[in-house]
C-alpha cells in the first residue's frame, strides 16, 4: 500500500498550523467555535491523512479531480492529489469565508479553492469528491432530517422535501455527467442513494466498496463508488 510522501504530510501539518481557527470557528459554530476546533483540529489532520492514503491507492497520476464543497477537511486529499500524484484539481466551496481561510493558509502552494458553484467546472474528470454536500442540513434541512433519521412525522414538510429532492437530483446530475468513465466517486455513506440512482437511471454500472472511513468534522463516514467499470 502506497503512503503519502513525508514532505506532503509535513506541508499538511504546516497548513493546519497556519489556519485561522478563530475565523473558522464562526463558520462551523454559532458559539463555541474555538472549543470545537480545539477538539477537532488534530483528528481532522490525522484522519484526513489516513483517508488520503486510502485515496492515493485508488487514483492514477495525471488525472483530473472535481471537488465539491472542499474545505478544511479536504486539505490532506487535495495535497496528496496535487503533490504525490500531480493530478489536476478543480475545487469548489460556496462558503466564502472558509475558502478565504484555506486559500490564505495554502498561500504559495499549488492549491486554490474557488468560491463559486461547482457546476461551472469545465472539462471531464475521472474522480468526483462530493462528501456531505447532498445532505447538507443548512441547504437541504428536510432531506438531511430524513437521511439521518431525525424527521418528525408530525412536523415534516413533504412539499419542501420534494423541492429539495428535485434540486439535489439536478445538482448531482450536473456533477456526475462530468465524469469520464471509468471513474471514482468519493462520497459519504448517506449520499450513496443519490449516486446510485443517477447510475441506475443512466444504465451505468457501479460498485460500492464495502469499507468506509471515518472523518472528523461532520463525522459522516466516507466510502468509494466505482462507476462505469466493465
Amino acid at each position: 500500500m502506497k503512503r503519502l510522501q513525508t514532505k506532503t504530510t509535513r506541508l499538511i501539518a504546516q497548513t493546519f498550523e497556519r489556519l485561522d481557527y478563530q475565523k473558522l470557528g464562526t463558520i462551523y459554530c454559532d458559539e463555541g467555535g474555538e472549543a470545537f476546533w480545539e477538539d477537532r483540529r488534530e483528528p481532522c489532520r490525522t484522519l484526513g491523512i489516513a483517508l488520503a492514503d486510502v485515496l492515493l491507492n485508488r487514483l492514477q497520476p495525471d488525472g483530473r479531480s472535481l471537488y465539491v464543497g472542499a474545505g478544511v477537511a479536504e486539505i490532506p486529499m487535495l495535497f496528496m492529489e496535487a503533490l504525490d500524484l500531480e493530478r489536476h484539481i478543480d475545487a469548489f466551496n460556496l462558503r466564502i469565508a472558509e475558502v478565504a481561510a484555506v486559500n490564505q493558509a495554502c498561500k504559495g502552494l499549488p492549491l486554490r479553492i474557488s468560491a463559486i458553484d461547482a457546476r461551472s467546472a469545465r472539462g471531464s474528470y475521472d474522480h468526483l469528491w462530493i462528501v456531505s454536500v447532498l445532505n447538507d442540513p443548512e441547504q437541504y434541512p428536510n432531506v438531511s432530517a430524513l437521511s439521518y433519521g431525525r424527521a418528525n412525522p408530525v412536523t415534516f414538510n413533504p412539499n419542501a422535501f420534494l423541492e429539495e429532492r428535485t434540486n439535489i437530483m439536478a445538482f448531482a446530475e450536473a456533477c456526475l455527467k462530468k465524469l469520464a468513465m471509468p471513474a471514482l466517486v468519493s462520497t459519504s455513506v448517506e449520499e450513496i442513494p443519490w449516486i446510485t440512482d443517477w447510475c441506475d437511471r443512466n444504465r451505468i454500472q457501479y460498485r460500492v466498496e464495502e469499507d468506509d472511513y471515518p472523518t472528523a468534522i461532520v463525522e459522516d463516514p466516507v466510502c468509494f463508488i466505482r462507476i462505469g467499470e466493465k
